[in-house]
């Protein structure tokens, strides 16, 4: 059950509090639309598997191996931005709508302005952070980008390596903590509701996540084991992941944010 949150703002919608046992729910409901919708989830997540390898054995090939781990956090914290088409297969799983690859390309009509705009914002912290991966890789490694193998061995048994996978963590956590509270809702929000605007939709999704921070800590750190778990499989465990968080994180923008209430005081 939501209840509104204890404060409540002066925004086009209500911000709900949810129990700190919401995201498992919100799981459990995206792993129930994967095999309600199969055929474009698990093609939508497969195209992300085939992308994911082209990289990977690009940078590979081209002895920028150690650029794998910053790019692959990079996709991770676009993702949101990546997966709309699967926020337009939830939306209509809920109100029954047909669904179909065309659904994708509907969605990309749905208020582009506002959704590209969003993409921008999510694309820039993306490119900071592969700067700053490539400027941590320049303070540290000397001899410039090193292969993925002698990356691993300098950071599993040298000071250097161990200090660099440090800073590199610390570093990471700080961009997905932003990204994550700046697109938990905001993106379900632009589709779902064309009128809005990216301001309003990033202030919005700031403020559900300062109003339900326990259940976000949690739920971040839900997507970013899945995550993990995805791409340690060599890619394979995306082909599902990516579809199944992402109506996840319909199911949660549904959850905690409401557009037939009005708002309370402040």
């Amino acid at each position: 059950m939501t209840e509104p949150a204890a404060t409540n703002y002066r925004f086009p919608v209500t911000i709900h509090k949810v129990g700190v046992d919401r995201s498992g729910h919100w799981l459990s409901q995206g792993w129930r639309d994967v095999w309600r919708a199969p055929t474009i989830s698990l093609a939508y997540g497969f195209c992300f598997v085939l992308i994911s390898y082209a990289f990977t054995f690009g940078l590979i090939k081209a002895d920028l191996g150690a650029l794998v781990p910053p790019l692959v956090g990079a996709f991770v914290l676009v993702s949101p931005i990546l997966v709309v088409g699967l926020y337009e297969v939830a939306r209509r799983l809920d109100t029954g709508e047909p669904i179909g690859f065309s659904a994708i390309c509907v969605v990309c009509m749905r208020n582009a302005g506002q959704v590209a705009a969003m993409g921008v914002v999510m694309l820039l912290f993306a490119f900071f952070w592969v700067v700053i991966a490539i400027v941590l890789f320049a303070l540290f490694f000397s001899s410039g980008v090193p292969p993925l193998d002698g990356l691993l061995h300098e950071m599993l048994f040298t000071v250097k390596g161990a200090a660099f996978l440090g800073l590199g963590t610390v570093m990471g956590i700080i961009f997905a903590t932003v990204i994550f509270a700046l697109s938990a809702v905001s993106i379900p929000m632009l589709l779902d509701h064309p009128e809005v605007d990216v301001v309003t939709a990033i202030a919005t999704s700031f403020l559900a996540v300062r109003a339900n921070w326990r259940t976000m800590f949690g739920w971040a750190a839900l997507i970013g084991l899945i995550s993990g778990v995805a791409v340690v499989t060599f890619y394979v465990g995306l082909a599902i992941a990516l579809p199944m968080l992402a109506y996840a994180t319909w199911h949660a923008y549904t959850d905690i944010i409401s557009f037939d209430e009005p708002g309370g005081e402040e």
